[in-house]
């Protein structure tokens, strides 16, 4: 049986072991690196199906090993860290991070998000229909719908949907969203954003007030499932 590979960088003894015991009664295969170097190296050479990259590390920052794994390395990467400063967040999601767990965390957290990032990576079977549990996105039509109803998008509010559909279960920052979608010039206005985010909701969520496919994540950005 083939296992799904975790390569676990950090240079914490004790999460490492709590990580690699979590990971292997999980079913995972589990390598290790207590450095960014190390990382780099046992990424290219053994090609894991996610890397859980901490932030701090003794050589080089956990941010610079991003950067490099993501000029070749386009699996999952999930970033641990005990920083949890918005800054830092956030520049990590705009380096190529799919998520970003803040330490302490509760090993049952952290193993929905490994498979959640495990399942949208090997979902990416190229297609023009994409399902969202009730909501139906055609890409060749330019049309979605909400239990095979129709909903009149503007061509704004699809290009956002659109962009939160194919990057499912990943952490979008304001500024990603604004750029790809409005340009570098927008990538401030967030309250801009904000007011788009709301009519969209109201079109495709069952409750918009409780919604299950925009999730809210505050002052960094917006997961889409």
């Amino acid at each position: 049986m083939n296992r799904d590979k975790i390569l676990v960088v950090d240079d914490e003894p004790a999460i490492q072991k709590v990580l690699s015991i979590t990971l292997e009664s999980n079913d995972f295969a589990v390598l290790q690196a207590t450095s960014g170097k190390e990382a780099i190296t046992l990424a290219a050479s053994h090609n894991p199906s996610i890397v859980l990259l901490d932030i701090s590390l003794p050589d080089i920052s956990g941010q610079d090993v991003l950067i490099e794994l993501r000029k070749w390395y386009s699996k999952p990467i999930i970033m641990l860290s005990v920083l949890d400063g918005e800054t830092e967040i956030v520049k990590a999601l705009d380096h190529g991070a799919n998520d970003y767990l803040t330490k302490p965390f509760r090993t049952g957290e952290l193993l929905a998000r490994i498979r959640a990032s495990l399942r949208n990576a090997d979902s990416s079977e190229p297609t023009h229909i994409l399902n969202f549990g009730s909501l139906t996105i055609d890409l060749v039509a330019h049309a979605a719908f909400v239990n095979k109803e129709e909903v009149k998008l503007t061509q704004t509010e699809f290009q956002i949907l659109v962009l939160f559909a194919k990057n499912a279960g990943k952490v979008l920052t304001h500024q990603y969203i604004l750029k790809e979608v409005w340009g570098t010039a927008y990538q401030t206005e967030t309250q801009y954003l904000r007011v788009f985010i709301g009519t969209l909701r109201k079109k495709i969520e069952t409750d918009f007030q409780h919604p299950e496919h925009i999730i809210t994540l505050n002052g960094i950005g917006y997961r889409f499932h």
